[in-house]
Protein backbone atom coordinates (compact mmCIF):
# COMPACT_ATOMS: atom_id res chain seq x y z
CA UNK A 1 0.00 0.00 0.00
CA UNK A 2 1.82 3.28 -1.11
CA UNK A 3 2.38 6.08 1.82
CA UNK A 4 0.17 8.90 2.12
CA UNK A 5 1.48 12.22 0.40
CA UNK A 6 2.70 14.40 3.45
CA UNK A 7 0.78 17.34 4.95
CA UNK A 8 1.11 19.30 7.89
CA UNK A 9 -1.27 21.26 10.16
CA UNK A 10 -0.44 24.30 11.40
CA UNK A 11 -2.00 27.93 12.93
CA UNK A 12 -2.40 30.87 10.67
CA UNK A 13 -3.88 33.65 12.79
CA UNK A 14 -4.93 35.52 9.59
CA UNK A 15 -6.95 32.87 8.45
CA UNK A 16 -9.56 32.35 11.62
CA UNK A 17 -12.55 33.45 11.02
CA UNK A 18 -14.76 30.86 12.35
CA UNK A 19 -14.63 28.00 14.85
CA UNK A 20 -16.91 26.06 16.35
CA UNK A 21 -16.85 24.54 19.57
CA UNK A 22 -19.33 21.97 21.69
CA UNK A 23 -20.60 23.03 24.83
CA UNK A 24 -22.87 21.42 27.61
CA UNK A 25 -26.36 22.94 28.17
CA UNK A 26 -26.35 23.04 30.99
CA UNK A 27 -24.04 26.10 31.65
CA UNK A 28 -24.79 27.84 28.52
CA UNK A 29 -24.32 31.85 29.89
CA UNK A 30 -20.63 31.06 31.63
CA UNK A 31 -18.87 29.37 28.94
CA UNK A 32 -20.06 31.78 26.32
CA UNK A 33 -18.93 34.41 28.41
CA UNK A 34 -15.38 32.46 28.69
CA UNK A 35 -15.27 31.90 25.21
CA UNK A 36 -15.62 35.46 24.20
CA UNK A 37 -12.73 36.62 27.02
CA UNK A 38 -10.35 33.70 25.53
CA UNK A 39 -11.28 34.97 21.58
CA UNK A 40 -10.64 38.71 22.81
CA UNK A 41 -6.94 37.30 24.79
CA UNK A 42 -5.98 35.79 21.61
CA UNK A 43 -7.55 37.43 18.59
CA UNK A 44 -7.95 40.82 19.99
CA UNK A 45 -8.29 42.16 16.32
CA UNK A 46 -11.31 40.51 15.14
CA UNK A 47 -14.65 40.87 16.54
CA UNK A 48 -16.28 38.52 18.24
CA UNK A 49 -19.94 37.12 17.73
CA UNK A 50 -21.38 33.65 18.13
CA UNK A 51 -24.37 31.79 17.11
CA UNK A 52 -25.18 27.80 17.68
CA UNK A 53 -25.63 25.86 14.32
CA UNK A 54 -29.17 24.96 15.74
CA UNK A 55 -30.41 28.82 14.66
CA UNK A 56 -28.50 28.01 11.31
CA UNK A 57 -30.02 25.14 10.65
CA UNK A 58 -33.22 26.56 11.32
CA UNK A 59 -32.69 29.87 8.95
CA UNK A 60 -32.06 27.48 5.95
CA UNK A 61 -35.77 25.88 6.77
CA UNK A 62 -37.68 29.53 6.96
CA UNK A 63 -38.23 29.31 3.05
CA UNK A 64 -39.71 25.80 3.79
CA UNK A 65 -41.81 26.53 6.33
CA UNK A 66 -43.03 30.18 4.94
CA UNK A 67 -43.94 28.01 1.63
CA UNK A 68 -45.75 24.92 4.22
CA UNK A 69 -48.07 28.08 5.14
CA UNK A 70 -48.80 29.45 2.23
CA UNK A 71 -49.84 25.90 0.61
CA UNK A 72 -52.00 25.27 3.40
CA UNK A 73 -53.65 28.59 3.27
CA UNK A 74 -54.20 28.27 -0.76
CA UNK A 75 -55.18 24.61 -0.15
CA UNK A 76 -57.66 25.48 2.35
CA UNK A 77 -59.36 27.64 -0.10
CA UNK A 78 -58.94 25.81 -3.11
CA UNK A 79 -61.05 23.48 -0.93
CA UNK A 80 -63.63 25.98 0.26
CA UNK A 81 -63.94 27.25 -3.27
CA UNK A 82 -64.38 23.37 -4.47
CA UNK A 83 -67.19 22.64 -1.69
CA UNK A 84 -68.98 26.05 -2.87
CA UNK A 85 -69.06 24.87 -6.90
CA UNK A 86 -70.04 21.22 -5.58
CA UNK A 87 -72.62 22.88 -3.81
CA UNK A 88 -73.98 25.02 -6.23
CA UNK A 89 -73.58 22.14 -9.03
CA UNK A 90 -75.67 19.79 -6.74
CA UNK A 91 -78.38 22.50 -5.79
CA UNK A 92 -78.60 22.70 -9.08
CA UNK A 93 -78.98 19.12 -9.88
CA UNK A 94 -81.91 18.82 -7.46
CA UNK A 95 -83.77 21.53 -9.14
CA UNK A 96 -83.30 20.09 -12.04
CA UNK A 97 -84.20 16.82 -11.20
CA UNK A 98 -86.90 17.39 -8.58
CA UNK A 99 -89.53 15.31 -10.62
CA UNK A 100 -87.50 12.53 -11.28
CA UNK A 101 -86.80 12.27 -7.15
CA UNK A 102 -90.72 12.79 -6.65
CA UNK A 103 -91.71 9.84 -9.31
CA UNK A 104 -88.49 7.67 -7.54
CA UNK A 105 -89.80 8.45 -3.96
CA UNK A 106 -93.72 7.25 -5.39
CA UNK A 107 -92.21 4.03 -6.74
CA UNK A 108 -90.08 3.50 -3.45
CA UNK A 109 -87.20 4.86 -3.78
CA UNK A 110 -85.21 5.22 0.36
CA UNK A 111 -83.64 8.58 1.19
CA UNK A 112 -80.62 6.38 0.89
CA UNK A 113 -80.95 5.18 -2.76
CA UNK A 114 -81.64 8.66 -3.71
CA UNK A 115 -78.76 10.39 -1.69
CA UNK A 116 -76.66 7.20 -3.85
CA UNK A 117 -77.81 8.62 -7.05
CA UNK A 118 -76.41 12.09 -6.44
CA UNK A 119 -73.33 11.01 -4.81
CA UNK A 120 -72.49 8.06 -7.61
CA UNK A 121 -71.67 11.13 -10.33
CA UNK A 122 -69.71 12.96 -7.94
CA UNK A 123 -67.39 10.15 -6.69
CA UNK A 124 -66.54 8.74 -10.37
CA UNK A 125 -65.52 12.55 -10.61
CA UNK A 126 -63.35 12.97 -8.08
CA UNK A 127 -62.14 9.59 -8.50
CA UNK A 128 -61.16 10.14 -12.41
CA UNK A 129 -59.72 13.81 -11.33
CA UNK A 130 -57.13 11.94 -8.46
CA UNK A 131 -56.29 9.65 -11.14
CA UNK A 132 -54.88 12.26 -13.22
CA UNK A 133 -53.62 14.79 -10.64
CA UNK A 134 -51.45 11.96 -8.24
CA UNK A 135 -49.42 11.05 -11.38
CA UNK A 136 -47.94 14.92 -11.43
CA UNK A 137 -48.41 15.48 -8.08
CA UNK A 138 -46.18 12.26 -7.10
CA UNK A 139 -43.51 13.30 -9.46
CA UNK A 140 -43.51 17.16 -8.15
CA UNK A 141 -43.20 16.00 -4.86
CA UNK A 142 -40.72 13.93 -5.55
CA UNK A 143 -38.98 16.32 -7.57
CA UNK A 144 -38.61 18.59 -4.32
CA UNK A 145 -37.80 16.05 -1.96
CA UNK A 146 -34.88 15.21 -4.36
CA UNK A 147 -33.25 18.81 -2.58
CA UNK A 148 -33.31 17.31 0.52
CA UNK A 149 -30.29 14.82 1.87
CA UNK A 150 -32.81 13.64 4.73
CA UNK A 151 -36.14 12.88 3.31
CA UNK A 152 -39.04 10.72 3.48
CA UNK A 153 -39.85 8.03 0.83
CA UNK A 154 -43.41 8.91 -0.59
CA UNK A 155 -45.94 6.16 -0.62
CA UNK A 156 -49.16 5.31 -1.77
CA UNK A 157 -50.56 5.34 1.78
CA UNK A 158 -49.97 9.53 1.22
CA UNK A 159 -51.97 9.11 -1.96
CA UNK A 160 -54.77 6.97 -0.55
CA UNK A 161 -55.50 9.40 2.41
CA UNK A 162 -55.97 12.41 0.18
CA UNK A 163 -58.09 10.51 -1.92
CA UNK A 164 -60.45 9.36 1.27
CA UNK A 165 -60.30 13.06 2.52
CA UNK A 166 -61.72 14.17 -0.98
CA UNK A 167 -64.10 11.96 -0.98
CA UNK A 168 -65.49 12.36 2.59
CA UNK A 169 -65.97 16.12 1.91
CA UNK A 170 -67.37 15.76 -1.12
CA UNK A 171 -70.08 13.15 0.51
CA UNK A 172 -70.52 15.31 3.09
CA UNK A 173 -71.10 18.22 0.76
CA UNK A 174 -73.44 16.57 -1.35
CA UNK A 175 -75.03 15.04 1.14
CA UNK A 176 -77.33 17.74 2.96
CA UNK A 177 -78.38 18.67 -0.69
CA UNK A 178 -79.47 15.23 -1.28
CA UNK A 179 -80.88 14.45 1.77
CA UNK A 180 -82.75 17.68 1.77
CA UNK A 181 -84.17 16.51 -2.10
CA UNK A 182 -84.87 13.47 -0.95
CA UNK A 183 -86.85 14.36 2.24
CA UNK A 184 -89.16 16.51 0.37
CA UNK A 185 -92.65 15.68 -0.33
CA UNK A 186 -92.81 13.81 -3.12
CA UNK A 187 -96.56 15.33 -4.66
CA UNK A 188 -95.27 18.95 -4.48
CA UNK A 189 -92.25 17.79 -7.02
CA UNK A 190 -94.97 15.89 -9.17
CA UNK A 191 -97.60 18.85 -9.31
CA UNK A 192 -95.15 21.48 -9.77
CA UNK A 193 -95.43 21.98 -13.57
Amino acid sequence: MPSPDPFGIAESRDNYSLTSIKIRSSSIPQTQARIQSSWNEFFPEYAYSSNFIDENIAKFYEQEEHLSLLYKIFAGLAIFISCLGLYGLVSFMAVQRTKEIGVRKVLGASVANIVYLFSKEFTILIVVAFAIAAPIAWFMMNSWLNDFVYRIKLGMEFFLVAILISILIAWITVGYKAIRAAIANPVKSLRTE
